[in-house]
């Protein structure tokens, strides 16, 4: 009995703590917003629209359609030649230093802006299942 007790007290305790973390989506889009504004705006510009020939566009852009290639583009950085949208770009970005529910608020931001779309949404534990 006594063990049982335990498990339930764990198990309520667990989930309760899952539950917590997991925000509603349009929470996670607004703080998302927020980041962008402060990490992502300089170099992507407001509308998502980047710099021709420097930073590629997030507006419309088929790079994002690559998930799991565009959060880890976020939380380690990028270097080297891409294409977007038929285009390519040689630029470095680098890693601003964002936790884990940062990069899945600014990806859900990203994700239902400037013509992008998705029924995905990005979790923390998403982010976090992306390694080097």
């Amino acid at each position: 009995m006594k063990s049982l007790s335990l498990f339930l007290i764990a198990t309520f305790t667990g989930l309760s703590l899952f539950l917590y973390q997991q925000k509603p989506l349009v929470q996670s889009i607004i703080d998302g917003e927020e980041i962008y504004v402060d990490f992502c705006v300089q170099c992507h510009m407001s509308k998502g629209e980047g710099v021709p020939g420097a930073f590629p566009p997030l507006a419309n852009s088929d790079y994002l359609q690559d998930i799991d290639k565009s959060i880890h583009a976020i939380k380690f950085g990028l270097k080297g030649p891409i294409t977007v949208n038929g285009k390519a770009y040689n630029s470095v970005m680098v890693s601003q230093g964002l936790d884990e529910e940062e990069i899945a608020d600014v990806m859900n931001y990203i994700l239902r802006n400037w013509g992008n779309e998705t029924d995905e949404i990005i979790t923390q534990e998403k982010v976090s299942s992306i390694q080097k």
